[in-house]
């Protein structure tokens, strides 16, 4: 039997070489997309001095890639030397490092090819794509008008929603687990609940009530009723109670996003708080607490901890789908800007709604990362 110590790993020379080609290819795509885009930056008429700060830049950049391509060819080499005098642990040692610097050049590589992709995307056909959804002017001049529009009537719905949503999906996620025979029906209402608006779409769910509940007359015939039970309606005119009655479009469209997320989010409390272990609610009851005493000073505070990233995830869904309110003719910041597309015959007002709602969410995903490594740090430290 062979002794460990020969059992080496396989040369990095041809991985080591493939690195050294691969950047020499994103040096040579590099020049290119630069090419393409000093011609279109001078068509433009920018200066001579930014047509250069392009190209070298760009050239600058991919030529970073021979640094770790070259140290893992150095490395290989350093290996077969070891190899050859056989000395396993250098080559071993030789070998991994070799390997990683090459897959750095790789990684790297795949990263510059991607970027240098998306540019000549912008700037290809006389830089056409970028005057279609990048027209600076444009975007200059009516960024203030859709971020108003986000920031009141996005905003306003999304952060009412997310708090209406986080008390109802409680709830829903309580009934779905009622215990005992008695609970059965309630489970099964909220069981159906669940099923019902996680298969239907948000924009139909949007449609459906934005629209249907409204044209059925029930608020005219709900609201003036209830209002009557506390003031006298007998001296107001039909149009006043028609104006009692009217509810403003956005809140139909919280109540429609409430329905679907509510249900999401029901099932999120709902694996966490079967995520708690049987036992502590076994001692809750022990101790003469009853179901909802158990669920309120037991289970939920530690299930809402375990669930705060999924939750995370939900509403970051949820904010992205308030842009659907302009189904209901809500003026949003989609639609606003699709009005301003219209007028322009561009899209760059479109790309200012799609760069607010990145700059909206990108820091919400962050934030779940930040919480799941937290959480997980948490439980390796043997916490509940």
């Amino acid at each position: 039997m062979k002794s460990p110590q020969t059992h080496l790993p396989k040369p990095a020379d041809k991985f080591a070489i493939g690195a050294l080609i691969f950047a020499a290819l994103c040096v040579v795509a590099a020049l290119a997309t630069a090419s393409l885009v000093r011609q279109s930056v001078a068509d433009l008429g920018a200066t001579r001095d930014l047509h250069e700060v392009w190209y070298w830049g760009a050239a600058i950049a991919a030529a970073s890639l021979f640094w770790p391509a070259w140290q893992g060819f150095q490395l290989a080499r350093k290996a077969a030397a070891a190899r050859r005098r056989e000395d396993f642990i250098e080559t071993r040692i030789a070998t991994a490092a070799s390997r990683d610097a090459s897959a750095l050049a790789f990684g790297w590589g795949v990263f510059v090819l991607l970027v240098l992709g998306f540019v000549a995307f912008i700037f290809m056909n006389d830089t056409a794509v970028g005057k279609t959804f990048f027209l600076l002017p444009l975007i200059r001049d009516k960024w203030f008008l859709v971020f108003t529009k986000f920031a009141l009537v996005n905003v306003f719905v999304f952060v009412i929603a997310e708090i209406i949503v986080l008390i109802w999906g409680l709830v829903v996620a309580l009934a779905r687990m009622m215990p005992g025979p008695a609970g059965r029906p309630i489970r099964a209402l909220a069981t159906l609940y669940c099923d019902v608006f996680r298969g239907i779409p948000a924009i139909v769910t949007l449609y459906l009530i934005g629209f249907g509940i409204p044209t059925s007359g029930l608020p005219e015939m709900v609201i003036p009723s209830v209002y009557g039970l506390f003031y006298d309606t007998s001296a107001m005119s039909v149009q006043e109670l028609r104006d009692l009655s009217r509810i403003p479009v956005a809140w139909w469209c919280i109540l429609a996003l409430t329905l679907t997320y509510g249900a999401y989010v029901a099932e999120v409390y709902r694996a966490g708080i079967e995520s708690i272990h049987w036992s502590q609610i076994s001692a809750a009851r022990s101790l003469g607490l009853n179901y909802m005493q158990t669920m309120r000073y037991v289970v939920v505070p530690q299930a809402v901890r375990r669930v705060v990233a999924p939750l995370l995830n939900d509403f970051i869904g949820l904010q992205k789908d308030t842009a659907l309110v302009q189904v209901l003719g809500l003026v949003d910041a989609f639609n606003q800007s699709r009005g301003i597309a219209a007028n322009a015959f561009n899209l760059s007002a479109v790309t200012i709604v799609a760069l607010v709602f990145i700059l909206v969410t990108i820091p919400q995903a962050r934030l779940v990362d930040h919480l799941v490594e937290k959480d997980a740090q948490r439980m390796k430290a043997g916490g509940v």
